[in-house]
C-alpha cells in the first residue's frame, strides 16, 4: 500500500500494550500505514488513559498532535503539547498518560506485528 486516508482507517480500541493492561479505560489506536521498515499510527486518548512502563523491541517517535500528555522514558518524565516530539528507544522502558484528550502519533520502526504489539 501506498497510500493510506485517515477517513478510511478504522480505530482499533487497545486495552493492553505489548501484554500490558491500559489503565484509566481504552486507547483508539488508528493504524494509518505500514511500510516495509516502518508503521504509523494516530492514537486518541481521554484524560487519564495511560500505558503502564512496557519495553519495544523498536524505536518510536510519538509526536503531539493536539492535547497534554506526560511520556515516561527510563527515569524521566516529560509532559509535551501539540509540536512536541518524544522518542523511545529499543529497550528502554517507557509510558504515556494523557493529561488531558490528545491525539499522539508515532512512528515505529523496525514496523512491529501491531496485532502482538496491540494485543489483538
Amino acid at each position: 500500500m501506498i497510500l493510506s486516508k485517515n477517513s478510511d482507517v478504522k480505530g482499533v480500541v487497545v486495552k493492553s500494550i505489548e501484554g500490558k493492561p491500559m489503565y484509566g479505560g481504552d486507547l483508539l489506536v488508528k493504524p494509518l500505514i505500514k511500510g516495509d521498515e516502518m508503521t504509523f499510527l494516530e492514537i486518541h486518548y481521554t484524560p487519564g488513559v495511560g500505558a503502564p512502563m512496557h519495553v519495544h523491541q523498536h524505536e518510536s517517535l510519538a509526536y503531539v498532535v493536539k492535547g497534554k500528555v506526560k511520556m515516561t522514558v527510563g527515569s524521566d518524565e516529560y509532559i509535551l503539547g501539540p509540536g512536541d516530539v518524544c522518542r523511545h528507544p529499543k529497550g528502554v522502558p517507557h509510558g504515556v498518560e494523557a493529561v488531558e484528550a490528545s491525539v499522539v502519533v508515532e512512528i515505529k520502526s523496525p514496523a512491529p506485528d501491531i496485532t502482538t504489539f496491540l494485543g489483538m
